[in-house]
């Protein structure tokens, strides 16, 4: 659980790093990003992919980078030090997360 707030903690670094746009203000922000991420990912992800199955299925997957894109805005909205520019910045930086999370998750384990 801790090692897995870290590495979602350096994604996220990494991400504001990589894609313009996406900033995180000081490290108490980056702490609180991964800990929001981590529940809206824990509570209202499942739901949300539950009701986009449909779009979902027929994207083969990819509207999953739609999901997270929207739920970065919403956590910008939430979260003080976070935000994004717009939703071309969220898309990119969902991809960019993603692939940036797996990464490091191979390294850790």
């Amino acid at each position: 659980m801790f090692i897995q707030l870290l590495v979602s903690a350096l994604a996220f670094y990494v991400t504001a790093y990589l894609v313009p746009g996406f900033i995180v203000s000081g490290w108490q922000a980056l702490l609180v990003i991964s800990v929001v991420w981590g529940l809206l990912t824990l509570l209202v992800k499942p739901v949300v992919i539950l009701l986009t199955l449909p779009i979902n299925i027929l994207t083969l997957g990819l509207f999953t980078f739609v999901i997270n894109a929207l739920l970065l805005m919403i956590m910008s909205k939430i979260v003080p030090g976070f935000s994004v520019a717009g939703f071309r910045t969220a898309l990119i930086a969902a991809i960019v997360l993603s692939l940036v999370n797996m990464f490091l998750s191979k390294l850790a384990q």
